[in-house]
């Protein structure tokens, strides 16, 4: 299979064994001691995929947009923790590094994330600032050739791992909008730094979170992204059609895994001296399911598409996300009752990825800033 030029078939062909013969049975381990065993993360290096956005030149795999979402569909079969371990070191912080970080900047960071020497983490959310990222108070005090950071960063996913933290933070007083964020690529040695105790969440676990708070932190000017003021919320909003389409691609692979795990419980299942699945009830509900995914991927593909060709794809990036993380919250709400009283039983992994999934509608923007904006770029659309 060649996607875009590129021949990712050994890839994704590789990663699907693995995913199947190692992470799927490694996921009742990850749950009771929430963390990826080290073995697993090694893997996880050898395949690259802690480098897919990172271009060749800097040691990444350089994947395009449709060969990254086909890897993802493959990597979302698993519980989505495993995803969530190396996803920061591809997601909006690096891809900040590579849109507008300096020459320095990409040599300095972009080789090491892309083997998985260092971890990255981004620094966005707030305790008063979530979807409404504009308002975010923490501060950047110019200092002769330093800044001095101060503030706290919330649900920052692999903060206790991470070596190196993308932070949003202001520049400019808060009159000045979005227009005086800047960012900057703080490594983790640096004094004032304290990881808070980790988040104790409904699900995702074996992915570690917590705050990270910033106490008169002092970093080089040199860390300032692209050596420039004033361009972090841009930078970000940039970034978030690729997340976007990413994140639905894995919503894809995991409402792959949901409709297996139904449709082995509906063969094997017996009431009234035959199996359910051969209820008209049962079947209903795996037939919806099978239906919104292939609907989502078909989305996904022809979004990863346009990108791919340069075309704008903030509205298809969207309906996407929108659309996939919603359709595996119904696909997991139907799967667990055609379980019955055995879904709501931790023996079996439905009742876990039940609780997995509803994290998906809050990555990324909530469904209601995708719902904003799909609306935003409509209306705009029609009144070009």
């Amino acid at each position: 299979m060649r996607v875009e030029g590129q021949d990712v078939g050994d890839l994704t062909t590789a990663v699907r064994r693995f995913v199947r013969e190692v992470l799927v049975p490694a996921e009742p381990a990850v749950e009771e001691n929430d963390a990826i065993p080290a073995a697993i993360v090694e893997q996880l290096r050898s395949f690259g995929l802690f480098g897919m956005t990172i271009p060749e030149a800097y040691g990444g795999l350089g994947l395009c947009m449709l060969a990254e979402a086909r890897v993802a569909f493959e990597i979302g079969y698993a519980a989505p923790a495993f995803r969530s371990y190396f996803g920061t070191s591809n997601g909006v912080g690096t891809l900040g590094i590579l849109l507008d970080g300096t020459d320095e900047q990409k040599r300095r960071y972009l080789p090491r994330i892309a083997k998985g020497a260092i971890m990255a983490a981004f620094c966005l959310t707030e305790p008063d600032a979530g979807s409404d990222a504009a308002a975010i108070t923490t501060r950047a005090r110019r200092d002769g050739d330093d800044y001095v950071i101060s503030g706290t960063k919330r649900f920052v996913t692999n903060a206790p791992q991470a070596g190196l933290f993308t932070v949003f933070a202001r520049t400019a007083d808060k009159d000045a909008g979005i227009a005086g964020i800047s960012t900057f690529l703080v490594d983790r040695e640096r004094a004032g730094i304290e990881i808070g105790p980790l988040d104790r969440k409904m699900g995702f676990r074996g992915s570690q979170s917590a705050d990270v708070r910033f106490d008169e932190c002092r970093v080089p000017a040199a860390t300032l992204l692209g050596g420039k003021e004033g361009v972090g919320f841009k930078t970000a909003m940039r970034c978030l059609d690729h997340a976007r389409i990413h994140m639905a691609a894995i919503s894809v692979g995991l409402c792959t895994r949901l409709i297996d795990e139904g449709v082995r419980h509906a063969l094997g299942r017996k009431q009234f001296g035959r199996a359910i699945a051969q209820f008209q009830l049962i079947q209903a509900m795996l037939a919806d399911s099978e239906a919104e995914c292939f609907a989502a991927r078909a989305m996904v593909e022809a979004a990863a598409r346009a990108k791919d060709q340069g075309e704008p794809v903030t509205k298809q990036a969207a309906c996407c996300k929108y659309f996939a993380t919603e359709a595996a919250g119904r696909i997991a709400d139907r799967v667990l009752q055609l379980h019955g009283g055995y879904g709501y039983l931790k023996d079996f992994p439905i009742e876990r990825l039940y609780r997995d999934v509803r994290l998906l509608r809050l990555y990324e923007g909530t469904s209601q800033i995708q719902q904003l904006v799909i609306a935003r770029e409509l209306l705009a659309e029609k009144a070009r």
